[in-house]
């Protein structure tokens, strides 16, 4: 834990003085980093709970998580925290006037604040964000030794477009070899390399920073993830992690006792995930119209038979929260395994698909040689 609880009475917080060298190796770098970030709300969240079960005042208990942040603008709107609550509103209604939360939170800490349950009402929000943190390191992790394999190959493809093949039609041409097909191609492609490559590039890192604006634009959400969900492999993957964040999301709103309709609501605005978004919705209008939770889910594909199952007993047994909870141990447990044959199934085909252009590269520019030993034979 960031901070400790000896003389909390004399509410002073002593701060030691460190040397340049190592204040400087300690200073945060942010770039582009929002205020209240995920692994900063997992924090936040878990220190809050410590704080509240330990009998320490929710002010002061803000103080002292405030004092442990590095960030300017995380200090500065848990200050503007701590001042809204001191001037008589409750945590609730001061994190909701900030932006970096959302209304999921919003509603979990009220109902903690009107039921006394907020320090563990702030466990599982930090229990919920811990989770969320896990998976996206799951994912990270799959993808990041793949994603470095293929970009190494794409630029040994590149190279050898841009320099070795013009070398190769240098000589064809100063013999007048016939080329054929395959070599043909393959130099179309190299002299589309030479006169688009740069316009490639920018191409390619405007789509990679077009998310920085258009991230929130409902459009851009579902061309995003429908492309996602077609890449074999990786759409299960990326499917099974968001399954995994709504039954924890359902299975905690549960612990609160929200209702199963608000709980759909709170959930849509909890996860980014259009699929899951789209299919929420149509759960929610469902519900409305007097449905129960399991024949509304059993209208969409994205939840398997198996989930809608269990939800179905869990309606019938009232057991929602401990049901959910199941199905969140199941799916994060799919999620570790899946990011494990992920990482290891992405590889060979790497290396094989590159392995298989850098092959027919080769083929291509040494068929014309073949042609060319034998009339100098």
């Amino acid at each position: 834990m960031a901070f400790q609880l000896e003389n909390i009475s004399k509410q002073k917080i002593t701060v030691e003085k460190k040397s340049n060298i190592s204040s400087l190796l300690e200073k945060e770098v942010i770039v582009l980093k929002k205020a209240f970030s995920n692994k900063i709300k997992e924090d936040f969240y878990t220190e809050l709970g410590v704080l509240l079960k330990a009998g320490i005042n929710l002010k002061d208990a803000l103080e002292l998580i405030k004092q442990t942040q590095k960030n300017k603008k995380t200090k500065s709107i848990l200050q503007t925290v701590v001042d809204d609550v001191v001037s008589g509103k409750s945590l609730s209604e001061a994190i909701k006037m900030q932006k970096g939360f959302s209304e999921y939170e919003y509603h979990s800490l009220k109902i903690g604040e009107e039921t006394g349950t907020l320090s563990k009402i702030a466990e599982q929000l930090g229990s919920f964000y811990n989770r969320k943190n896990e998976q996206r390191k799951h994912l990270i992790n799959a993808l990041t030794y793949p994603c470095i394999i293929l970009t190494t190959a794409l630029l040994v493809v590149v190279f050898m477009l841009q320099f070795v093949v013009p070398m190769f039609q240098d000589i064809f041409k100063q013999q007048n070899i016939e080329m054929p097909a395959i070599t043909l191609f393959v130099v179309n492609i190299s002299e589309f390399i030479k006169s688009y490559g740069w316009s490639l590039i920018l191409g390619i890192l405007l789509l990679i920073f077009s998310r920085l604006f258009f991230n929130e634009k409902i459009w851009y959400k579902r061309i995003k993830d429908s492309v996602l969900n077609k890449i074999p492999f990786i759409g299960n993957f990326i499917k099974t992690v968001y399954l995994s964040q709504f039954t924890q999301a359902i299975a905690l709103l549960s612990a609160s006792k929200v209702p199963i309709v608000n709980s759909i609501s709170l959930v849509k605005q909890m996860i980014n995930y259009y699929p899951l978004n789209t299919a929420l919705n149509n759960v929610e209008s469902r519900l409305l119209k007097g449905e129960n939770l399991s024949h509304s889910m059993s209208a969409n594909k994205l939840f398997d038979q198996k989930m809608v199952a269990l939800v179905k007993v869990a309606e019938e047994t009232n057991q929602t929260e401990f049901m959910f909870e199941r199905l969140n141990s199941q799916y994060n447990a799919r999620v570790q395994q899946r990011s494990k044959v992920l990482s290891t199934v992405m590889e060979p085909i790497i290396i094989l698909f590159v392995g298989l252009f850098v092959g027919f590269i080769l083929i291509a520019m040494y068929l014309p040689m073949f042609k060319l030993s034998s009339i100098l034979g």
